[in-house]
């Protein structure tokens, strides 16, 4: 998939996205986010592309991050009006989640408000990590508020960023440390009707099984404990369990 993305970001993409940018913040400089960028994203991994992307967002936005992300959640557009489109229709903000990415610990409040409007027209969880990561206490917090969240994206945000080995990104420990909270967001969720949802979860259970087995048997015995289970919770324990059919098969 990564390949697939690499090839939409040229130099066509970078003058439309200039463009979007200088409508809605007069102070952006266009010439400078353009110098980084023309000329210099053909035969460029997905990855390279992005962070090509990140350092010329942060020339073309000079001064305070805080000030600039506040400023560029109109730039997002519209929610998504269905659990599907993170990628297919939200493919272009890669670039904008990456320079999140890269800045988050600078302002949490600002951070984690445009994280949440982003998740909802691309995604989050590669964006909120370093937040977890500098401030697991406090950003869990939010995962616990987010699990009860209105909107489906904003829910699997809130399992999904947590994972232990998300794709593509660096290992995250935070369900360890923060178990106790790591255990709230699942158990909020273990009867979400979404499947979008749903399959996040189990996800982040097979990623637990895989470091602490004993803590995944835990958490899916306490829902067992607490009566039966939904079709929805049976279905994330089965996924969550796919690696482990020797011992339940």
């Amino acid at each position: 998939m990564a390949q697939q993305f690499s090839a939409l970001y040229d130099n066509a993409f970078a003058v439309g996205l200039a463009g979007r940018v200088e409508a809605i913040l007069p102070g952006f400089s266009r010439s400078r986010f353009l110098e980084t960028l023309v000329g210099q994203l053909e035969g460029k991994a997905f990855s390279a592309c992005i962070e090509l992307f990140a350092q010329a967002f942060e020339r073309g936005l000079p001064g305070a991050y805080a000030q600039h992300i506040r400023a560029l959640v109109p730039l997002l557009g519209p929610a998504l009006q269905t659990e599907t489109g993170m990628f297919k229709e939200g493919w272009w903000l890669f670039p904008v989640a990456r320079y999140v990415e890269r800045h988050a610990t600078e302002d949490f409040a600002a951070s984690v408000a445009f994280i949440r409007e982003l998740t909802q027209r691309h995604t989050g969880e590669f964006a909120v990590r370093p937040l977890l990561a500098a401030f697991p206490k406090e950003m869990m917090a939010v995962m616990r508020g987010w699990s009860v969240d209105g909107s489906v994206h904003v829910r699997r945000l809130s399992s999904e960023g947590m994972r232990i080995r998300l794709p593509w990104a660096k290992k995250l420990s935070v369900a360890l440390e923060r178990f106790d909270d790591f255990k709230t967001v699942l158990g909020n969720l273990k009867d979400d009707p979404s499947r979008f949802v749903q399959k996040s979860v189990g996800n982040n259970l097979n990623d637990l099984y895989k470091e602490a087995p004993d803590k995944a048997e835990e958490i899916i015995q306490e829902w067992e404990k607490a009566g039966m289970l939904s079709d929805a919770a049976k279905w994330i324990v089965k996924h969550g369990r796919r690696n482990q059919r020797a011992i339940h098969p």
